[in-house]
């Protein structure tokens, strides 16, 4: 039967065969229109209904009527739900390579399901039928597998509308002009989105989505109680705090995220790193890495044809400054006591062995009954030499160490303090000029090719070397902001954190990461009695000055 299948589906004639519908319903937005509201003088865009006219219930009533009329039996419908039969998603092919490509595993399954005559509730199948060619693929890749199906397995695929001719050599050349003028329609439809939101951020009008932790829903006013909040975080890390000392003290008093969540360092830095922090609109970009495969996003400064930051229609939360020397804070990436640290024994991790040749992390263990110590008495002691990770020669006292680590890190603290009270600001940032220059060199390169006056080579490598220039000068700018703001602050009072009421271990730690790379634990020989402070060498944390 399986031979005469396609001829019988052109000639109407479905009697005694199984059909399956695939229903498609695609939410994209297909044009934004623009209305004004008002009093307020701000611009809002709303979603136009696009071509999707027919719900999926109505696709699957449809194609069950039009297959019973024709004496078929309907058994089973393959529903995609907001799904694009057009945009590309970045995917690992089998061969590893990576590729874009139309994500569509329903359609895909549908079709290896008609090329095995199987539906999954295990009806026999023998064709599949939709509304129109627009519901099957508006890729041409997809209507090339569509067409193998019909061709070389010999399994129909029709629609309703008579728009859609896979089983005739005509039907499918047609059927390619057809993907093609819908695949360039969907083309235009995103490229007039593009131009829709480039003319939004133009405008600094806020994005859509969930509303950013700071503001009220309208994206605009602000959350006053949040943003109060937003701006003791940023001056704590200004000063020195930890982002997991802040983090656990939002989460402590129930302070949540804009979607209800708990507080992480990776939300906290994401939210605090945008740009609408000090009132400039935030423009994603998306780069493709060749190397590891992966899409970058990097959110950065959206920009006027002037090349100047667009301002964005709300109220900021941070002064420019103060957002850019917590862009310091933030910019240099995941460092030492910034992460979540479940570790139980606060010198784990950061004390190693002193003995010559070792070096390896001390672990620590609880002490055994035979020694006589109190309750939760243990040690930190270097792994024994059989297990290939440690010489096992050095042992301290676990909680004598633990005390001599929170003395070390505060007496840190207290001494950076002092030496920040010393010099109450900074010298004047000397760049000012250099910088400025280098904008205005800039500005003449681009107007130089502009005008055609240089070539495309000495332009791109001019505009390379005046850009890694203005880079550099802007990293040190920052950094110079950032010890202006911290000047002007009250440094941390770590003594006052260290033994605050509710503090946790791992609060502790971060600011033991932070101070210290290593505290290297001496050997000492048998039977000599040397003071622990003797035998701890603290490697410090280097920290920009």
């Amino acid at each position: 039967m399986a031979e005469d299948l396609v001829q019988r589906a052109h000639w109407g004639n479905l009697e005694g065969q199984n059909w399956a519908g695939l229903a498609r319903l695609s939410t994209e937005e297909i044009e934004g229109e623009a209305f004004d509201e008002g009093a307020a003088g701000r611009t809002r865009f709303l979603p136009v209904t696009g071509r999707d006219i027919k719900s999926t219930e109505e696709q699957e009533k449809d194609g069950r009527e039009f297959v019973e009329r024709r004496g078929g039996r309907y058994v089973h419908t393959y529903l995609e739900p907001d799904t694009s039969a057009w945009k590309r998603k970045r995917v690992r092919l089998p061969d590893g390579r990576t590729a874009y490509r139309v994500v569509r595993p329903v359609f895909q399954g549908a079709l290896e399901d008609l090329k095995q005559g199987t539906a999954p509730n295990g009806e026999r199948l023998d064709g599949l039928i939709v509304v129109d060619i627009d519901r099957l693929t508006r890729d041409p890749r997809h209507l090339e597998d569509s067409i193998e199906t019909v061709e070389h397995y010999r399994r129909p695929i029709i629609d309703i509308t008579g728009t859609l001719d896979l089983l005739t050599d005509n039907g499918r050349a047609m059927a390619r002009v057809v993907v093609a003028m819908a695949n360039k329609q969907s083309a235009d439809t995103a490229r007039r989105l593009r131009r829709n939101h480039k003319a939004r951020r133009d405008l600094g009008i806020p994005v859509g989505g969930t509303r950013p932790f700071g503001w009220q829903e309208d994206k605009r006013t602000l959350n006053r109680a949040e943003a109060d909040l937003i701006r003791k975080a940023a001056r704590r890390l200004i000063e020195g705090a930890t982002w997991y000392a802040i983090i656990a003290d939002w989460n402590r008093a129930g302070i949540t995220t804009s979607q209800g969540n708990a507080w992480t360092q990776t939300a906290l830095r994401e939210s605090l790193r945008n740009p609408r922090m000090c009132g400039y609109r935030p423009y994603t970009v998306v780069e493709f890495d060749p190397v590891t495969g992966h899409e970058l996003k990097n959110r950065t400064i959206a920009r006027d044809g002037m090349g100047n930051p667009v301002i964005g229609q709300w109220e900021p939360i941070l002064t420019v400054a103060e957002w850019e020397a917590l862009v310091e804070v933030i910019g240099a990436g995941p460092v030492r006591g910034t992460a979540f640290n479940s570790r139980k024994y606060l010198g784990t991790g950061t004390l190693r062995c002193g003995k010559e040749g070792c070096g390896a992390l001390l672990r620590p263990y609880k002490a055994p009954p035979s020694k006589g110590k109190p309750e939760g008495y243990f040690y930190y002691g270097c792994h024994a030499k059989s297990t290939g990770r440690g010489c096992g020669g050095v042992k301290v006292g676990g909680p004598e160490t633990d005390e001599l680590i929170a003395k070390l890190v505060i007496a840190k603290y207290e001494e950076e303090a002092a030496e920040r009270k010393a010099v109450a600001a900074p010298e004047p940032w000397q760049g000012e000029d250099d910088l400025r220059n280098v904008r205005e060199d800039i500005d003449d390169l681009k107007q130089a090719r502009r005008a055609r006056k240089i070539s495309a080579e000495r332009y791109y490598t001019d505009l390379a070397e005046y850009e890694a220039d203005e880079r550099r000068l802007n990293k040190d700018r920052n950094a110079w902001n950032r010890r202006r703001m911290a000047a002007r602050g009250k440094p941390v009072d770590v003594a006052k954190e260290w033994y605050r009421d509710g503090v946790t271990l791992a609060e502790r730690r971060s600011y033991v990461e932070q101070t210290l790379t290593a505290l290297v634990v001496l050997q000492v020989g048998r039977g000599r009695k040397v003071p622990l402070r003797d035998r701890l060498v603290p490697v410090w944390a280097k920290k920009e000055r």
